[in-house]
């Protein structure tokens, strides 16, 4: 076999792996506890007029939804797993799609666990962290066969098949108070995260989001003087204010109307980045 026809065969998968690919399909990594897991019912308004352009990659199976792991979908909540709740992310989308033009989608892939810290998602050290994890939580992480940052970089590789990844959106940090290793702990997965999926950090912001502000009681407010320092650590982040987000009784989840608000601010600061 000549040199000549190895690189011509190479030439014509290359065209075709690139032809496949569609240019004005947005994809969003999501990540976190159980803010970006969506904490909030899932009321019947916002079941109805999604548009399909607004697409989401089922990360486990689902019966119940009709979905099977590594297929896109209409982003009809939940998006996340097959009993979770409304989230920042669906209204992110609808932002995503109401701004950008016609022949653009936007893809969502969303592997989040309730209550855990951001230790879940270093992929070096996650085996000690869920080797001390709460029984109830061992469940949800079980979904995503015991490695959630594993099952996230799965979904993406299959995603970078039909379009391009174009930021990550991370919610956690209830679980890591008052931590100051909490933005080296971020940047390890978001490293990993870039080398994993051959991305380039200049391309690919985070967008991060605080907790429950102090201004509807978050429990958890302290922590956004962490988070807010996030971008010295790393050059393409970015921290999306909770400020006068509506959150439900427990002072530690955002409501509906608090999700609306907080994905609306995550989506219109990522309009001004999308590269």
């Amino acid at each position: 076999m000549t040199s000549k026809f190895i690189f011509s065969a190479i030439l014509i998968l290359l065209t075709f792996s690139s032809f496949s690919q569609d240019k004005k399909f947005y994809i969003f990594l999501s990540f976190g506890q159980s803010n970006m897991e969506g904490n909030a019912p899932v009321r019947p308004e916002d079941t109805v007029n999604v548009d399909s352009r607004f697409r989401v990659m089922e990360a486990v199976d689902c019966p119940n939804l009709n979905r099977k792991k590594g297929q896109w979908y209409t982003a009809v909540p939940p998006l996340c797993r097959c009993h979770t709740g409304l989230t920042l992310t669906d209204f992110f989308g609808r932002t995503m799609i109401a701004s950008l033009p016609d022949d653009a989608r936007v893809g969502i892939i969303n592997v989040s666990v309730g209550g855990c810290k951001m230790e879940l998602f270093d992929k070096d050290n996650y085996q000690s962290y869920v080797a001390t994890a709460p029984s109830w939580m061992l469940g949800m992480i079980k979904e995503y066969d015991g490695n959630p940052y594993q099952r996230l970089v799965e979904m993406a590789k299959l995603a970078q098949k039909d379009g391009f990844i174009k930021g990550i959106l991370l919610h956690q940090g209830e679980s890591n108070p008052n931590d100051s290793l909490w933005t080296k702990k971020v940047q390890v997965v978001y490293d990993n995260l870039l080398k994993d999926l051959q991305l380039k950090s200049e391309k690919v912001p985070l967008l991060a989001g605080e907790t429950v502000n102090a201004d509807q009681g978050g429990v958890c407010a302290g922590m956004n003087k962490i988070i807010a320092t996030l971008p010295q650590t790393i050059k393409n982040a970015y921290v999306i204010s909770s400020a006068g987000c509506t959150d439900a009784a427990d002072n530690l989840h955002f409501d509906a109307n608090g999700y609306k608000e907080l994905g609306k601010r995550y989506a219109e600061k990522m309009l001004t980045l999308i590269q």
